[in-house]
This record gives C-alpha cells, sequence and structure tokens, in this order.
C-alpha cells in the first residue's frame, strides 16, 4: 500500500470537510472491512480492519458475540419468517453486539458463540464478551468489492461532514456571522454562510430591505438543526440579539464588562431602544455606546439599513427608568399605579411622547416592561400606550380650530 499517497489523501480530505484525521481512518478501515465480506466472507459476518498507518500492513479479524441460553430467542411455531425478512435481518447492525438487560437476540453461528464452545478457546470468557478470530489476507479485491468499499467511504465521509458542519454552526448560535446572498427563492433568501447555507425566512428579514445576489451582510445565527439532509442553519436580521451582537463587536467597553446592555426593545428596520449602564465610576454608558462623533451607534444604524437606536440609560427606580425611555420627549413627572406608569408631559410634548403610531411609548413599554399612559399638561387627556392609531393628533393640530375661528372673525369686522 502506498502510505505516502494515503497520508496525503486523508490530510487533503480533512482540511477540505474539516473532518478529523482518525474519523477518516476509520472510515477506510470500515471500507476495506466490508470489501472483504463481500468478496471472502459470509452473511451474517462481522469483520473489522485495522490499518497500520507507520507499516502499512493491514490486519482483518472477525467478531462473535459470547452468548448462553438465557439471551437466545426461543422459537415458536407461530412465528413465521419469510427469505426477505432473514436477508433484512441479518444485515450488519440489525442485531446489536451488546446485549442489554433483558434484550434477547437470534442465534447465529456466524456472529455469535455458544459460553461452552468460547470457553474451550478462552477460559476467563463471560456472556457478553467478544471474541475475535483472525482472518486469512488476501491482495485483490473484485470490482464489486471495490465498488462497495467506494459507497461506504463516501458515505461515512458524507456523515461526518454533516455532524462536523452541525457541531461547528452548534457553537456558533447566537453570535454573528458574515453572509453573502446566494439565491432568492420566493421570501426566502439563502445566504452563503461557508461550510453551508444559511436560510432567512420573511420574519427574519428586516420589512422594506432589499437583498441582491452577491450582496455582502452580517446574520444572527438563531438556530441549528440537524435533518435527514444535513444541518439546517436558520439566519436572522430581526432578532432583538443581533443589536447586542452589533454594539459588542463597536463598544470595547462592553467586551470589557464596563457597559451593560440592560433592555433592548426593537421594531426591525423601523427604530429600537436599548437600556445601558456603567458597572465602572467614571465611565458614561451613553457616551460609549454613540461614539466619538456618533461614530459608533453610525456603525451598527447603517449595517442595519438606517434603523433609528435610542440609548437609554437604564435606572433601578422604575419611574426614573420609565421617564428616560421616552426620550426625546421631556417627562414632567411619572405616578406608579397598580400594573402601570401615569407620565405627564408638557401639551408640546405629548406627540413627541407617542410617536408616530404609537410608535416611542410602545417600544418604552417593551424595554420597561410596564404599561404606560400618558397624558399632556396636568389636566390633560391620557392616551395609552396599547394605542394602535396609524396617526396621533399633534400641537399644530389641535391649533386649527382657533384659527379658523379667527378668520371667520376677521371677515365679519369687514363686512
Amino acid at each position: 500500500m502506498d502510505l505516502k499517497a494515503l497520508t496525503s489523501a486523508v490530510a487533503q480530505i480533512s482540511e477540505e470537510k474539516g473532518i478529523p484525521k482518525e474519523v477518516i481512518m476509520e472510515t477506510i478501515e470500515t471500507a476495506i472491512a466490508a470489501a472483504y465480506k463481500k468478496d471472502y466472507g459470509s452473511k451474517g459476518q462481522i469483520i473489522r480492519a485495522k490499518l497500520d498507518k507507520e507499516t502499512g500492513a493491514l490486519k482483518l479479524w472477525q467478531v462473535k458475540l459470547v452468548v448462553d441460553q438465557s439471551m437466545l430467542k426461543e422459537e415458536t411455531t407461530e412465528t413465521t419468517e419469510t427469505t426477505e425478512t432473514r436477508e433484512t435481518r441479518e444485515i450488519d447492525g440489525a442485531e446489536d453486539l451488546i446485549v442489554e438487560g433483558e434484550k434477547k437476540v437470534r442465534f447465529n453461528p456466524e456472529k455469535h458463540i455458544m459460553i461452552d464452545d468460547a470457553k474451550k478457546i478462552k477460559k476467563t470468557v463471560k456472556p457478553g464478551d467478544e471474541l475475535t478470530f483472525d482472518l486469512e489476507e488476501h491482495d485483490e479485491f473484485g470490482r464489486i468489492a471495490a465498488q462497495t468499499a467506494k459507497q461506504v467511504v463516501l458515505q461515512r465521509i458524507r456523515e461526518a461532514e454533516r455532524d462536523a458542519i452541525f457541531k461547528e454552526f452548534k457553537d456558533k448560535q447566537d453570535q454573528l456571522v458574515s453572509a453573502i446572498v446566494q439565491r432568492i427563492e420566493g421570501r426566502t433568501v439563502f445566504v452563503d454562510i461557508g461550510k453551508t447555507i444559511g436560510v432567512m425566512l420573511l420574519k427574519d428579514q428586516i420589512p422594506n430591505e432589499n437583498y441582491r445576489m452577491g450582496q455582502r451582510l452580517r446574520v444572527y445565527v438563531s438556530e441549528v438543526q440537524i435533518g435527514p439532509k444535513g444541518p439546517q442553519v436558520y439566519v436572522s436580521r430581526t432578532h432583538p440579539k443581533m443589536l447586542t451582537r452589533l454594539f459588542e463587536l463597536e463598544v470595547p467597553e462592553i467586551a470589557t464588562g464596563a457597559v451593560v446592555l440592560r433592555a433592548i426593545a426593537r421594531e426591525p428596520g423601523e427604530r429600537s431602544k436599548v437600556g445601558v449602564s456603567a458597572t465602572q465610576e467614571g465611565i458614561d454608558p451613553i457616551g460609549s455606546m454613540v461614539g466619538q462623533r456618533g461614530t459608533r451607534v453610525l456603525a451598527v444604524i447603517n449595517e442595519l439599513s438606517g434603523e433609528k437606536i435610542d440609548i437609554i440609560a437604564w435606572d433601578e427606580d422604575p419611574e426614573k427608568f420609565v421617564a428616560n425611555s421616552l426620550a426625546p420627549a421631556k417627562v414632567l413627572s411619572v405616578d406608579k399605579e397598580k400594573n402601570r406608569m401615569l407620565v405627564t408631559v408638557a401639551e408640546d410634548q405629548l406627540s413627541l411622547a407617542i410617536g408616530k403610531g404609537g410608535q416611542n411609548v410602545r417600544l418604552a413599554a417593551k424595554l420597561t416592561g410596564w404599561k404606560i399612559d400618558i397624558k399632556g399638561g396636568k389636566n390633560g387627556e391620557v392616551k395609552e400606550s396599547e394605542e394602535t392609531k396609524e396617526t396621533e393628533e399633534t400641537p399644530e393640530e389641535e391649533k386649527k380650530p382657533t384659527e379658523e375661528k379667527k378668520k371667520k372673525s376677521a371677515k365679519k369686522k369687514e363686512k
């Protein structure tokens, strides 16, 4: 055997597929055993092979399980077995070598040996042990045996590659990865994330974000599953934790633990609120997140296609945190009432506190975990955080009736 060529091929496959060399060698040994059984073995035999990587010597042996009468299935006249069933049963792996609990086996002289016969070979043997028998070596294999070995190698390497990919991306779950848009099928986007393809469903796509072939972007690995066709990796650009991972890349203070992201509320593609605090004195958490001239937060905004981000100072006092969360609106007072917060703002700050379509107060409620009601001035009308109106009445709109009255009175004076 050309050991140099074999070693080179194993190293190449290991590097390309990301499979350990030991696994590839085990696969080759399994393929040799399968080829030997095809040409020189018998049906039902369990044959194993060992290849010495140093000398190239090949060792082949047969394995038999030591059994006693209590481990055997009882033959009954009621049980009928067709030739097809028997052949299926005799395929390697259909019957386990290790007997667990009360599991029993059907005796097959090719893979089992009775305890009395086994003790003639090895006195210390016990039921459930394995005995090995050396096999005669052969230098040549037929075409069918070679084809069988090839199929075993391809199948085992494919399985090992799937396992390696699954393990790699299981470790990358909850992390950001770089991706390239490979293809778009309907509303599903498939992205190249290295050794496999990531799936980005419609719910994981930022609204109004257009994807094109070859586009480079960052995605969040939200879930990794193993399926019949191999590992399935789902990626997202709308997950709240994507915002966390992006800030971790841009803000060194988060990596050192000086700044902590306490809470995140996000409406992908529109607006987000992030509650932050500092664990060390003398550090401005908001300034650290924003960066010099806003460079840090702008990098995150650009990655998320212009999504607006409000950096909020987190506070242990819920009233103060609720007041901060309604930024950029200025809050006059916050009163805690059972399971809700009643917030008072100036009349000219009412629409700003509520936001377009109630977005600002809705995000503030998600961020703080409190139901928030807002009123303008001391005697203003209460606006609940659960409202879902598309537009809100602005102070300028409130002034329209007064202006119309002035115009009518001016016309009367002219007459």
